[in-house]
């Protein structure tokens, strides 16, 4: 049986937390996409990491933690994850596992994914220039490199002929970087990496939910920036949605059986693209103060705006979403009047749909007020306790979606969740 944790919004949603907390009723942690982009924060013994590449579920002591087939791998950070893991007093080499399928970035696709930013000017994506879509475009063109590939004693040739026909396309971009620090810390990492449990993944998983172990698969970034249904162009290279729970781990559909949405209790986006209810007012600053916004792996500024319903009743139709967490809703403690998005005015018509391009459309959200709960909601631990005001925020929620919230965050800390039965 495999349960599924994704976002639904453009990231930044609070999945590491989360994973940590539901870690304990599972056999087995997944990530079945993307790459070292996506920071997944926890807070072990009150101290904070961010983890990139590993499974959330890696503080657990006999938990087994996958980094599945649809991942990109950078070996570089993985080393440093790991090393950080290690601080922790976590034997990182007891329960982790790789699939042998796992596509590698290379120092140049790190150097592709900077001169294919250069190159857009003034319509840049905002990637965060890590070698990920240069990685998964190797993938499609059937070019990449695999983490099984180590194990061959040609790994050297073959990442030599990839290195060069690299060399060419950034030649015709007219570009040049010193990436020969970026090979040796690479080689190293490569070195370090073959320790790890390489294993033939879609074997492994299924031999092990056959034996009646439960997974659950960690899904990174956000359903809006799949790279089918997401707001595309300004998406990531991955799907990020449930359906790539099945190709980026090799389960078969009808082991699915959860799938457990995350959202903000309001909205944030980092880098470009379509975001219609943000705020670029005084109130979408003190999100971002109270929320404390910026980017776990970038550091970068968060947009803030407030919740979006037609996009995350959009992402709870695509996933097939059965159960929702709504983090940081004491974020929302200071604000008197809360506004949620219900649908999209579009050439004077109103709509509940996801516009083809969104880009290309003026998009004014319709939005309706509610009042604020002025009440720290931190430390309550039962929903009974929770104000009126944001029963009533929650209760509005549920019923547009057709879809629980069946669990809210009020802080950042491990036990800071309330179960809503």
């Amino acid at each position: 049986m495999v349960d599924v944790l994704l976002g639904l919004q453009w990231g930044d949603e609070g999945k590491g937390k989360i994973v940590d907390y539901f870690a304990p009723n599972y056999d087995i942690i997944a990530r079945f996409q993307g790459g070292p982009n996506a920071g997944h924060t926890l807070y072990v013994n009150d101290k904070k990491i961010v983890l990139h590449q590993i499974p959330s579920g890696i503080f657990h002591e006999n938990k087994i933690n996958l980094i599945g087939n649809g991942v990109v791998l950078d070996a570089v950070t993985l080393r440093k994850e790991c090393e950080s893991v290690k601080s922790f007093g976590v034997d990182y080499r007891k329960n982790l596992y790789i699939s042998e399928r796992t596509h590698l970035i290379i120092p140049t696709h790190r150097a592709l994914d900077k001169a294919s930013e250069l190159a857009k000017g003034t319509e840049k994506i905002g990637s965060t220039l890590k070698g990920i879509g240069p990685a998964y475009m190797d993938k499609t063109g059937r070019n990449g490199l695999r983490v099984g590939d180590l194990l061959d004693k040609n790994f050297t040739t073959q990442y030599i002929k990839l290195r060069l026909k690299h060399q060419k396309l950034l030649d015709s971009m007219n570009f040049s970087e010193d990436i020969s620090a970026w090979e040796e810390e690479f080689f190293e990492a490569i070195e370090f990496m073959r320790q790890f449990k390489i294993v033939n993944g879609e074997y492994f998983i299924n031999d092990k939910i056959k034996q009646g172990m439960k997974v659950l698969a960690e899904g990174a970034q956000g359903s809006m920036l799949d790279v089918d249904f997401g707001t595309f162009p300004f998406v990531t290279s991955s799907n990020t949605i449930s359906a790539g729970v099945c190709t980026g781990l090799g389960v078969a559909p009808q082991k699915i059986k959860d799938v457990i949405g995350v959202t903000k209790a309001y909205c944030t986006r980092v880098g470009g693209g379509p975001f219609p209810t943000e705020l670029h007012d005084a109130t979408g600053e003190e999100l971002r103060k109270i929320g404390n916004e910026f980017g776990a792996t970038t550091g970068r500024p968060r947009r803030c705006g407030w919740i979006d319903l037609v996009a995350l009743n959009f992402a709870c139709m695509v996933n097939g979403v059965t159960k929702i967490v709504m983090t940081k809703a004491d974020v929302l403690d200071a604000f008197d009047k809360l506004e949620v998005c219900t649908s999209y005015k579009i050439n004077g018509k109103s709509s509940k749909e996801i516009p083809f391009q969104m880009t290309r459309v003026a998009i004014e959200p319709e939005l309706q007020a509610f009042n604020g709960w002025k009440t720290d909601i931190s430390a309550i631990k039962s929903p009974k306790d929770l104000p009126e005001a944001a029963q009533k925020y929650i209760a509005f929620i549920n019923q547009y979606l057709g879809v629980n919230i069946a669990w809210i965050s009020n802080g950042p800390g491990r036990d800071q969740l309330i179960e809503i039965k």
